[in-house]
């Protein structure tokens, strides 16, 4: 899926501390380039065909053209995230080490571990430029420099992290069941990857960590987040069946799972 990034027009990426809170993510890719700096906790990554555990210390680079989903985070999991837009990327990855950044999908595998040193480095200009996003200027110009330096902490890191190919049926298997227009049941899903619905969901627990219902009811969750907004004139439950749920009391157990509180407690948040 692609996403539309909201990045206000006068900024030319942005830099955030992202926390779990029990968000749940979709399988998406979008024009902007993203890095990834994993500071607490763990997490499993799912980019493309390859599985990607990650933890303290961990930069990953997404480029555009390349799915990816954060798939599990533990409670205390933090990573620094970092977009730029095209024309930024475009203008300062000049020098021929950085040309890499300008391309849409890199042969290769973009997971390192950082040293400390690289680690605090990193994590004290991220706070510092952070703490300027109120001036423009000077919160554009510390995305440049810290586009630069985060690729050259990257380059300079000897520890590189390639993953673990996924099988073909299992990728295909996400890819499905990522697709809004395709709601097929287990049978249907598992004959279209190749295997059969036993094989498949084995198969998928093993290689992802998640079993294949936990997988895509996260996926109609997602989707339910995004057509709800913030529920203004809107019925719970008619978004939830658009979203994918076969029932109100599916829906109601798996809200519940996920996010840690009910679907009413929610809309009385928002």
């Amino acid at each position: 899926m692609k996403e539309q990034l909201r990045l206000p027009a006068h900024c030319e990426g942005s830099l955030w501390l992202h926390c779990n809170h029990g968000r749940i993510f979709a399988m998406h890719h979008h024009v902007e380039l993203e890095f990834n700096l994993v500071t607490h906790g763990t997490g499993l990554y799912l980019l493309a065909n390859r599985k990607y555990e990650i933890r303290r210390g961990d930069l990953l680079w997404l480029f555009p053209a390349q799915e990816h989903v954060l798939i599990e985070q533990s409670p205390d999991f933090k990573m620094w995230i970092g977009v730029f837009k095209p024309q930024l990327v475009n203008r300062v990855a000049q020098d021929a080490p950085a040309r890499t950044l300008r391309e849409a999908d890199p042969a290769g595998h973009f997971n390192r571990r950082l040293a400390p040193a690289g680690l605090r480095r990193l994590e004290a200009l991220y706070e510092e430029i952070e703490a300027s996003r109120a001036q423009t200027g000077l919160y554009n110009a510390g995305l440049a420099y810290a586009l630069l330096t985060t690729w050259d902490e990257f380059v300079a890191a000897a520890d590189v992290a390639t993953g673990v190919d996924v099988h073909p049926a299992v990728e295909k298997a996400a890819r499905l069941i990522r697709d809004v227009t395709t709601r097929l049941p287990v049978e249907t899903l598992a004959q279209q990857a190749g295997l059969s619905p036993s094989r498949l969901s084995r198969l998928f627990k093993q290689q992802t960590g998640v079993t294949l219902l936990d997988f895509r009811n996260r996926q109609r969750l997602e989707r339910f987040l995004e057509l709800y907004g913030t529920g203004q004139r809107q019925k719970m439950l008619n978004v939830a069946l658009e979203a994918g749920f076969g029932s109100y009391p599916q829906f109601h157990r798996v809200f519940k799972q996920v996010m840690g509180c009910s679907p009413a407690a929610y809309r009385r948040e928002l």
